[in-house]
Order: C-alpha cells, then structure tokens, then sequence
C-alpha cells in the first residue's frame, strides 16, 4: 500500500495507505477501566479508506516542513485482475509555506477481510502487495505482526522493479483509554533521493478505532549518526 509520500528538504520523505469501510467495537470489561484491546481493522479502514484530511508538520533544520494529506474513496476499480475498491491518497509537500511538490496515488482493496493488493501513482508507478497476514479485528496491547511486502515496478508492464519493502504493525499503550497503532516501513519509501533508513507511521485511537492524532517518523542514516524527523498532526 501507498504511504504518505512527504517529500521534504535534504532528501528526507515519507509514505501512507488506504482502503474501504468498518467494524468492530470493544467493549471494556477490565475492573480498573484500563483498555487492553483495540479495533485494529476498523482503525486502518479509518485510516486508509475513509474520506478524511489531515496535515502533518515537521522543523527539518532551519526550516519548517508539512504535508496536507487527502484521503477519496474511489470507488470500484480493476486491478491485477481483480475486482478491487480504491482510495486516493493526495498529498501536498509544502517548506516554509512554499509547495514543493505533489503526489497522487490510489491504493487498492478488498474488504471482508481487509486486504491490499497495491497501488498506483501519478508517476506511473504499479505496485503490488503480498499480504502475509489477516488484519485482526481485535488486538491486544503488545501485539505486533507482519503486514506485507510491497513489489514497486516502474510501470504496469512490470518489466523494471524499482524496489521493494516490508511492513509489519504493532500495538503500543498510550493512556488508559487509547493506544497507538504503528505501521513499521522497512524502508523510506519513494524519498525524492535515497530511501535507505527506515520510516513509521502511528496513529492515535480509542476503543472505537477513531483516529485521535498521528505522527510519522523518519530515520535516515547519516555521517553522523541517524537522522530522525519526526512529522505530528496539526
């Protein structure tokens, strides 16, 4: 799937994803009223394939950086030969105010399980996922598993592979109440440079799965050591 694509200064950017409708709710049954469990499919639906906007803001030296994201369901769609729904991820770079650049993409879907199948971009770029495993409805806090491997080609001829990368995710405690559910990239995915490093994506959510908050963070490896930005919802 698609990932927030954050084109930012010095080569640094950043990835996201999309998909279809809900389900699920928990319900609290722990005597202290501490949350142990989390919708997680519903809360990527929420995430990917609902209409939804969202800025995420950054410093990068100097200078400050953000993107504002547009998330479109699409509607019905034929991809790799299957019967697929798609959303639109549009995401707008902007330094000091000042566009940089844009990208459009339409991440691919079935429902019923959740389940990506790849996406396309206005560049022309034809990805395909291998997801190795089912969304659970619920998890606990403290889970984590793999998500897919994602197959980037240049184009839908598939002739030329661009590269590849992994996604896992995982469930973290952030109060009572709310957990953050993080999508673990093995790769910087589509930075205008190098992707090398290594990127995340977490949201906020509560026992619903509506989206609190979100915050992307980037690790690029450099002379110095790592270089970490971290993008937060505004």
């Amino acid at each position: 799937m698609k990932n927030l694509a954050l084109g930012v200064v010095a080569g640094l950017g950043l990835s996201a994803c999309a998909s279809g409708i809900s389900g699920g709710t928990m319900v609290n049954t722990n005597p202290n009223n501490i949350m142990t469990q989390y919708p997680v499919e519903t809360a990527m639906l929420n995430i990917y394939t609902k209409q939804r906007s969202e800025k995420l803001v950054a410093i990068v030296g100097n200078q400050s950086a953000s993107a504002d994201i547009q998330i479109t369901p699409k509607g019905s769609f034929q991809f790799n030969n299957k019967a697929v729904q798609g959303a639109e991820v549009n995401t707008i770079n902007k330094v000091n105010n000042r566009i940089t650049d844009q990208s459009v993409a339409i991440n691919y879907f079935t429902l019923n399980p959740l389940v990506f199948h790849g996406f396309t971009d206005s560049t022309g770029k034809y990805s395909l996922s291998n997801q190795t495993t089912i969304i659970p409805k619920m998890a606990t806090v403290g889970d984590s598993n793999k998500l897919m491997t994602e197959t980037v080609y240049a184009d839908s001829s598939m002739r030329k592979k661009i590269g590849s990368y992994e996604q896992d995710w995982a469930l973290t405690r952030d109060t009572n109440n709310t957990a953050w559910l993080c999508i673990e990239n093995s790769k910087n995915l589509l930075l205008s440079s190098d992707p090398i490093g290594t990127s995340s994506e977490c949201y906020k959510i509560n026992a619903k799965g509506d989206i609190l908050a979100s915050k992307v963070t980037l690790r690029q490896p450099s002379a110095n050591g790592t270089k970490t930005v971290v993008f937060t919802s505004q």
